[in-house]
């Protein structure tokens, strides 16, 4: 009898092994086609831009090795320094500006009246919308002679109207402001949900401390959104370095390359110029800039925390 109930419990185990067996197959067969695509496509992609960075390509030519040359080429090209001056310009205007928009209309919408829900919904709209499509929209806004931004000013008395896109002056705040009006909604949702996930029995004892509204934002509604901030930056930042869409639509780095950014100049290098080595040398300066950059958040944020900020 012991004979028999342990040959019955043996059985159980093998039949569980084997379905268990059958289920890590059949979550593999599931998984596998994506791990294939992931490996081949993008970190194949990484391993062979990295190699084509140290050769001379082309793409019509073999490749050949030249070693650390298109790094060095880089800091001593004068359009790479203007185009990474232009890029440091755009960050350090749109993040901040874009991080203070996304919280303030956040708050102004986070409250439950009628007809809320359209107004979130239509300030999020221009992050999901093709930035071709706004950019063309931006183009006739910012048309210095027939464009419905100049017509404004001219009728509140500006005299001196700017060229906007034409100009070197105008041209980067041009862009600046079509991107942060286009970004800020998608920050706005993230700070949406934290700002719902803040008790409301921290200001209710706000108040009865005799905190003000603005005492309420600074010292409650603000350091609890530390979380949401940090990761919205991270994300603007980088989204910012990546600038390509509406400088490619609007200006094409024109006029005088004052609007021209580190990923349009790689594009023209590679696929205007055909200088595929060069280019991908500038795309894995961009990767180390920005991941230093995020280290550095990163840091930044743990030191924060350690002294309980």
């Amino acid at each position: 009898m012991n004979a028999d109930c342990g040959r019955d419990g043996l059985m159980k185990r093998l039949g569980g092994s084997a379905r268990q067996v059958r289920q890590t197959l059949t979550a593999w067969s599931f998984i596998l086609p994506a791990l294939i695509g992931l490996g081949i496509f993008v970190y194949g992609s990484l391993v062979y831009s990295l190699y084509i960075s140290f050769t001379s390509w082309d793409l019509l030519t073999p490749a050949r090795w030249i070693g650390f040359a298109n790094y060095a080429r880089a800091f001593r090209d004068e359009s790479f320094i203007q185009c990474l001056y232009n890029t440091v310009y755009f960050v350090v205007a749109i993040v901040p500006l874009g991080i203070v928009f996304a919280m303030a209309m956040a708050m102004a919408l986070n409250k439950q009246l009628p007809g809320i829900g359209f107004f979130r919904a239509a300030y999020y709209m221009p992050s999901i919308t093709s930035t071709i499509a706004i950019g063309m929209v931006w183009l006739w806004i910012f048309n210095p002679d027939q464009g419905v931004l100049n017509a404004i000013l001219k009728l509140v008395g500006v005299s001196n109207l700017p060229r906007w896109l034409e100009s070197r002056v105008w041209a980067k705040p041009a862009l600046g402001i079509m991107r942060l009006w286009q970004v800020s909604g998608y920050y706005m949702i993230m700070y949406l949900s934290g700002l719902q996930n803040i008790p409301n029995e921290l200001y209710e004892a706000a108040e009865i401390d005799g905190a003000t509204g603005w005492q309420k934002t600074r010292y409650v509604t603000v350091p609890l959104l530390s979380n949401t901030t940090f990761f919205a930056t991270i994300m603007l930042i980088i989204e910012v370095f990546n600038l390509f869409e509406a400088v490619y639509v609007m200006t094409e780095g024109r006029p005088g390359g004052s609007t021209n950014t580190i990923l349009y100049y790689i594009y023209a290098q590679a696929f205007q110029r055909y200088r595929m080595g060069y280019a991908s040398a500038m795309a894995w300066i961009l990767f180390v800039i920005l991941f230093v950059i995020t280290l550095i958040q990163f840091a930044a944020r743990r030191r924060k925390e350690e002294i309980g900020f």
